[in-house]
């Protein structure tokens, strides 16, 4: 797969379908590869007339690994963002937002559809409240507005997801499967322990996005699952009534997960999302590239 630079790290990315389409953006979340977007849901939107875009977060993945960064203490940061304090941190929700704004601009994609999932999505919000223009729709999977009255996850999994992961590769990665089948995932791809935590981190970090969300002027479309314990069915619901111009739409039994049964439903949710505003507009690339933007870090 290719990789391109951008916002001083190389991002890994792939795509599929023609580029001449309208493009699709898919964020995926925290400490997950974007082999977590399952194939054959790239594939059915690309049937479908979209250029779908997939690529690796910072940090996770095949893209730039940011050791030299360090690691700050999650739960320190997590107690300064419960009080609503500002915290250092090695980098902040809005870098990686600009990371995916840079994927575009290196693609020549002038306008997209942006899809998040999880802390993708919270990614994909930051992304189109900060570049509206160069969004053609929202869509936010299992994800939450940052809001500090919403309820979280349960203490023990909390607590659970602070604790640093085993230095040994074969622990920490016993380690991620059960976390993530406790909350209804399947099996992730192996990652970095320390860059799972400064993606944490950043999540920690990160003030309410609710300002922001009252401005986006975009149709957008909401997916949460019923039974997700990591965000709680709450978020979107709370999401949802702070978007303008949104759908919400709650899958029964869902847990925090993709599986591979729900691409032709997930797919009908987002084709039937996308369409209408794709067929608006008559190009997505651009035949020059825009500035590259820049990211503020702490």
């Amino acid at each position: 797969m290719p990789s391109i630079h951008v916002n001083q790290v190389q991002l890994e990315y792939q795509c599929f379908g023609d580029r001449r389409d309208p493009a699709v953006l898919l964020i995926m979340g925290l400490g997950s590869q974007m082999v977590l977007w399952p194939e054959a849901l790239c594939r059915r939107l690309a049937a479908a007339g979209y250029h779908v875009i997939r690529f690796d977060n910072r940090d996770v993945g095949l893209s730039s690994k940011l050791d030299h960064l360090g690691v700050p203490p999650l739960a320190w940061t997590a107690l300064r963002g419960r009080l609503r304090l500002s915290t250092r941190v090695p980098y902040r929700l809005d870098d990686m937002a600009a990371d995916a704004m840079g994927l575009l601009n290196a693609l020549d994609i002038e306008r997209a559809h942006v899809v998040g999932c999880s802390m993708g999505g919270m990614i994909a919000q930051l992304v189109a409240a900060h570049w509206p223009h160069r969004c053609l729709s929202l869509t936010a999977l299992m994800t939450s507005s940052g809001n500090p009255e919403l309820p979280g996850p349960s203490l023990a999994l909390r607590l659970r997801m602070l604790r640093r992961r085993p230095a040994d590769r074969e622990a920490a990665i016993r380690h991620g499967m059960a976390f993530w089948r406790s909350v209804g995932g399947r099996d992730p791809v192996p990652s970095d322990a320390e860059g799972v935590a400064r993606q944490r981190a950043a999540i920690l970090a990160a003030p309410s996005r609710v300002p922001l969300l009252r401005g986006i002027r975009l149709p957008s479309l909401v997916v949460h699952g019923s039974d997700d314990p990591l965000i709680p069915v709450a978020a979107a619901i709370d999401l949802a009534r702070h978007l303008p111009q949104c759908r919400l739409e709650i899958i029964p039994g869902l847990g925090h997960e993709l599986p591979e049964s729900l691409v032709p439903e997930m797919a009908q949710m987002l084709l039937d999302h996308l369409g209408a505003q794709a067929q608006r507009r008559p190009s997505q690339h651009v035949a020059s590239r825009p500035p590259m933007p820049l990211a503020i870090s702490a």
